[in-house]
């Protein structure tokens, strides 16, 4: 029977191999590496949570060139920062990102602390993402546990159990402190995530090029995709809505802004109804003398906790004076720079050209 390697790797062996494999094999041009500023890194780091390189790249660099530092991302308003985010999803990122910037222009005077506690503090920023800020601006010793992280440690170790319960977390904490090094943070802390995003991936790790592939325990095992330990599932509840699709005469459609807090916080949506009848009860009440049209077929938006099941209803109206401190009418052909929901873009895209015609009279 085949030896299983050692539980834990000397640090310094571990570092050595890991460097030496970044250094001929990690990313090295990526955007907020170039320029490297507390700022930068921790847009990027906020970007990257749950969402991907490739998909993170443009977003970042359109949201540096309107935003290029603390006080211009403070000092805007929060639908614009929100505009930006659109199609990034997970929008909590977003306004909690633009919450923090104001928080650092008032408290610490428009620079980032590099403090671990003080920038954890900060909204949108725990543990991991302020170690990784700390370690790549600054090339401080700070220890990180993001997503990568966890697998690439899981796996070398066949740390048993789902992650993300609390003496797992701790478990991988202790072994992510053991090999953190003292010098090249920097470097260090990018190599753990490119390990992770590169190699040890999610569904199709990439054992044969993985510098630890000779003492890893779940390779031994010949168990790599068991680890990490998947959170118990349950079954995904389904929510229904319906979206009053409101156009006037101009064919511009009705919006109004969702609350700050709560499923797409602060973006523009479509006016939405549990059921037909409230939303007819609605239209009494603001758009008297609107009609309806037949229904379009439902659609399905998959959130992490829940279904959606989406019913867009389009209406017919030829104006309305007012609508509202938290309404207004737009023009799906000459785009604002508005946050919107992921399924209301796409069903305001849909509807040109041939949806915009103006209502045809009796």
């Amino acid at each position: 029977m085949k030896e299983l390697p050692p539980p834990v790797l000397p640090a310094e062996v571990f570092q050595r191999r890991l460097l030496g494999w970044f250094d001929d094999h990690g990313r090295h041009d990526l955007p907020w590496q170039q320029e490297r500023t507390p700022y930068r890194v921790w847009v990027s780091e906020i970007m990257l949570q749950q969402t991907q390189v490739t998909t993170v790249i443009p977003y970042f660099e359109r949201f540096m060139a309107r935003f290029p530092d603390i006080a211009s991302l403070a000092a805007a308003e929060q639908d614009e920062v929100l505009h930006l985010w659109t199609g990034l999803g997970y929008y909590a990122r977003g306004r909690n990102l633009h919450k923090a910037a104001r928080v650092v222009v008032e408290a610490h005077g428009g620079e980032l602390p590099l403090e671990l506690e003080a920038l954890a503090a900060l909204p949108g920023i725990g543990r991991s993402t302020a170690g990784a800020i700390i370690s790549q601006s600054s090339g401080r010793r700070a220890v990180i546990l993001d997503g990568n992280v966890k697998r690439s440690l899981t796996r070398l170790h066949a740390v048993a159990g789902w992650p993300g319960r609390p003496a797992v977390e701790r478990r991988l904490w202790a072994l992510a402190e053991h090999y953190t090094p003292e010098t090249r943070l920097a470097d260090y802390t990018q190599a753990m995530m490119d390990l992770g995003a590169t190699l040890c991936r999610r569904g199709r790790p990439d054992c044969e090029r993985c510098p630890f592939n000779d003492v890893c325990v779940a390779h031994a095992r010949g168990e790599e995709r068991r680890f990490p330990e998947s959170k118990p599932k349950k079954a995904l509840p389904t929510r229904v809505t319906v979206m009053l699709l409101l156009r006037d005469e101009h064919g511009r459609v009705l919006l109004e802004q969702r609350p700050s807090s709560g499923l797409w916080g602060g973006l523009w949506s479509l006016p939405q109804f549990d059921e037909g009848i409230s939303l007819r009860a609605w239209l009494d009440v603001h758009a008297p003398g609107a009609e309806l049209e037949p229904g379009w077929a439902p659609f399905t938006h998959v959130f992490s906790h829940f279904r959606l099941e989406i019913t867009p209803q389009p209406a017919r109206i030829a104006a309305i004076d007012s609508v509202g401190e938290a309404r207004r009418w737009y023009d799906p052909r000459e785009p604002d720079s508005i946050g919107l929901a992921a399924p209301v873009k796409s069903l305001l895209a849909s509807l040109a050209p041939f949806a915009l015609t103006a209502p045809t009279g009796p």
